[in-house]
């Protein structure tokens, strides 16, 4: 160091003032620091008020929802407890709607304040929407109800709800953003004015040290309720997977044991009437006049379409084939009719697969509806129908040529083969679809087979 320098330092140590300014400084440093404390207390706690500004807004959007979803889950099983989401949105709403109008009237926001009240003109129209599909469901007008939801409206104002509400979020978003930087800038203050003072310095340190201890645990802790979170909704998500599984399963054992039931009381209520008509025509033809005899041969006609239509239905019904003959004879059967119906080539290449009855069925059925929809959209000119046993496993498949379709898209006829898929499910199977645009359709269902069963054990 120059002379000259180390000159300047004594003079500026000897000085009388140098204490008085360092005091100064430090008092300045000090008031700038305390300074951008408040400030930024006060936007911590103004950036308090907009994140329950934003969870209330996000609470509307999801309460809309539940109360949607709740109302479609009664429609849908017609239990009560369903309600339970939809009774308790209202009061959610109305609380929320509140204190966000009060929270924009104190900021004197007027455009978030018309945003607000569109928004809730919006919630008024589609828990109005909810309300009048459950009087007409309660009233016992299911098809109105359903004419209501397929209009639109609640779609529309679920899209206003959702609009008007990531325009409230944007704002409040802004909102966070210029806090934010202002909590940067009383930070950066801050930091300036402890840089000038080395205990100072040591200070924000420290807090900084603890602050960030607090913040470790706090992520810690919030992860931690993250996965707890996850894993709760997974576990529901799996629960109510199982019940709905276990509810097609039952919906489907429901409606075949109602075809049994019609086609026994078909077959013997039905079939009684049309035979003892068949014996009646036949006691009095002797006894009729030639120029009658016509006519009761055109009752015979008609009696025998009639016998032929029962029997047809009886077979749609429940098919005989499969309990008295088994699988692969029903298949045949099966594939020779619908080939004859529509003229068109059905290629079969049946194995015997050791199946239960129930799986069998199931089988039965899934050929059954793919032929269903090849009648109805395929226009194919050939058709292949497999099942095999591969590796322990029953693997059914309905192979066409004709149109395809889109498999990511959904449509009204698909419900049918949603139903197979969980009638396959049931049996511990798993339906497959693949289908290019005119390029045909591959249906194909793989299903356990039974363990066998141990051989006896040998006399003593």
């Amino acid at each position: 160091m120059h002379a000259d320098q180390f000159a300047l330092l004594e003079r500026l140590q000897r000085s009388a003032y140098v204490f008085p300014l360092a005091v100064l400084a430090a008092a300045l440093m000090i008031s700038i620091s305390e300074g951008s404390y408040v400030k930024a207390r006060g936007t911590l706690t103004e950036l308090t008020e907009m994140g329950r500004a934003r969870l209330m807004i996000y609470n509307i959007k999801l309460r809309a929802t539940d109360a949607e979803s709740a109302q479609r889950g009664y429609l849908l099983t017609r239990r009560r407890e369903y309600l339970g989401p939809y009774e308790e949105a209202n009061e959610d709403l109305s609380r929320a709607m509140k204190s966000l109008r009060a929270h924009y009237q104190q900021l004197e926001d007027e455009q978030a304040l018309t945003l607000l009240a569109q928004l809730e003109q919006a919630l008024g129209a589609k828990m109005g929407e909810l309300a009048e599909v459950l009087e007409r469901q309660e009233r016992g007008r299911a098809d109105s109800a359903l004419e209501l939801i397929q209009a639109g409206i609640g779609r529309d104002q679920m899209e206003l709800i959702r609009a008007r509400a990531e325009e409230l979020m944007h704002r409040e978003n802004l909102r966070v953003g210029a806090g934010l930087r202002e909590v940067v800038n009383a930070l950066l203050q801050n930091r300036i004015g402890v840089a000038a003072m080395t205990a100072l310095s040591l200070l924000a340190l420290a807090m900084y040290l603890r602050q960030s201890r607090a913040l470790s645990r706090q992520r810690l802790a919030l992860a931690e309720a993250v996965k707890a979170e996850r894993d709760v909704l997974e576990s529901e998500v799996h629960r109510r997977t199982e019940e709905l599984t276990q509810l097609a399963t039952h919906l489907q054992s429901a409606r075949e044991d109602e075809r049994s039931r019609l086609a026994r009381e078909l077959h013997d209520e039905l079939g009684a009437l049309l035979t003892a008509a068949k014996l009646d025509a036949a006691r009095i033809k002797p006894k009729l006049p030639p120029e009658l005899q016509e006519r009761l041969s055109h009752l015979n006609e008609a009696l025998n379409s009639g016998i032929a239509l029962k029997r047809r239905i009886i077979e749609d019904l429940r098919p005989s084939s499969l309990t008295h003959l088994g699988l692969l004879p029903a298949l045949e059967i099966q594939a020779r009719e619908f080939s004859e119906r529509l003229e068109v080539p059905v290629l079969t290449e049946l194995e015997a697969v050791p199946l239960s009855p129930r799986a069998e069925l199931t089988i039965y059925r899934l050929v059954q509806e793919a032929f269903t929809n090849i009648a109805k959209y395929a226009n194919a000119s050939e058709i292949q129908v497999r099942l095999l046993n591969r590796d322990g496993r029953a693997l059914v498949e309905v192979r066409d040529n004709g149109q395809g379709f889109d498999t990511k898209q959904q449509t009204l006829s698909s419900h049918g083969l949603l139903g197979m898929r969980y009638r396959v499910a049931a049996e511990g199977g798993q339906l497959m679809i693949s289908s290019v645009r005119g390029q045909g359709t591959v249906l194909s269902a793989s299903l356990p087979l039974p363990a066998p069963s141990p051989p006896p054990a040998a006399p003593l």
